[in-house]
Order: structure tokens, then sequence, then C-alpha cells
């Protein structure tokens, strides 16, 4: 790059409890630092007293109490307190980047909070965003959602893309359930053959050619 062309600037906006969405984030970073761009990380905090014990440890303490209990504010599509870092609350970025892990099938509330907060207002308006989710089976609902309140808030979506986990619905969700409550894989939960949960293993090669569609966005 010419030292007097200026980097295109991405922020990276994600929630990332177990570090799905973290992991897809660091791989996309590698891609887009090396074609040029100035990335930035914003992991959002979620802080709210209602689900901050159970959010504070991994795994969880009571697993079918602290993973189903979620459900209903999810299903409602609630929003919750959360922490957004400063890189988030402000800023001239070229492109921002969501990261969504799915939760009861839509956006998870740590980054629906921050979607339909004024700070979101200020970075995304009149600016593009793409958005990746992290999912076991069902991903439109959350990406459709994500688009929907990122345009909203004055950004022009661009791009998007799904990260699945192995198995069927059943399968998948006995592995996660297994997962959220040893903090570990296993081989089987309730005496049924389960999946490796988390992102499968050619999770980077996706996510890479993802991050050079938006770098050739950035740099036509």
């Amino acid at each position: 790059m010419d030292s007097t062309t200026r980097q295109p600037s991405v922020l990276f906006v994600y929630y990332s409890h177990t570090g799905q969405s973290l992991r897809v984030c660091d791989a996309m970073t590698e891609v887009l630092r090396g074609r040029g761009c100035a990335v930035t990380h914003a992991g959002i905090e979620f802080t709210d007293p209602r689900y901050l014990e159970r959010f504070s440890v991994f795994p969880f303490p009571q697993v079918y109490r602290d993973l189903l209990g979620m459900a209903p504010p999810q299903l409602r599509r609630k929003t919750g307190q959360i922490r957004i870092p400063e890189a988030a609350q402000s800023g001239d970025y070229d492109l921002v980047v969501f990261g969504s892990p799915t939760w009861f099938f839509t956006t998870n509330m740590p980054l629906r909070s921050y979607l339909k907060s004024s700070e979101a207002r200020t970075v995304l308006a009149g600016k593009p965003f793409a958005a990746y989710v992290v999912c076991r089976r069902y991903w439109s609902v959350n990406l459709k959602e994500v688009t929907k309140l990122g345009s909203a808030q004055g950004g022009t979506f661009l791009d998007g893309t799904k990260f699945r986990f192995e198995g069927g619905q059943i399968r998948s969700l006995l592995s996660l359930i297994s997962y959220f409550g040893k903090g570990k894989m296993q081989e089987r939960y309730l005496g049924v053959k389960i999946p490796p949960t988390n992102l499968k293993p050619d999770f980077a090669d996706e996510a890479r050619a993802f991050a050079n569609r938006l770098a050739d966005s950035l740099n036509p």
C-alpha cells in the first residue's frame, strides 16, 4: 500500500460468551489486516443484573435453569444492560462488522441491546455494515434481525454469512446443553451419542473467504 493512502478502518462489534464469535473475528481480522485495513475489536459485555450471575461463569452452574431461562426474554426480543467499549461508542469507520451468536433462533440480547443504542446510531450513521452469525441450525432470523436493526440506525447492509455447528437439530441441542453444563466436549449426553459442538474445523477457511469479500468492497 502506498504510504499516502489511508488505511480502510474496520470495526468488529460482537458478543462472545464461549469465544466462538471471537474466533471468527480473529480469523477475519488476520485477513483484513493483511489486506491493508486498520481493524478494531469491540466485545460487548453483558452486565444486566438479572442475568449477570449466570453469565459471569462458564460452564453454567445450573444448565437447564440458566440456559432455558433465557428463552422468554429472547423470544420477546428484550434488551438488557451492557457495557459498550469506547471504540464502539463513536468513530468514523469505513465498515462495521457485527458478530452474533444465535440465542433461541434470533440475535442474542447483548448485541441486540447495542444495535438499539444511541452509540450504534452514532457509529452506523451513513456507514456500510456486514454481519456473521454463529448458530446450530436456524441462522436466518438472526441475520435478518441484525440487518433490520442496523439499517434502522442509519447503516447500509453490505453482506452477511453464517457459521454452523455440526449435527441435526436435536443432537446439536443436546451437544450444546452438554457443553454449557460441563464446559468440555463429550461423546454422549443422556445416553445419546452427540456430535462435537462449537464451530466446525473448517470455519477459519470460510471466515477468511468472507473477510476477503469485505476487503474487496473496501479496496475495489
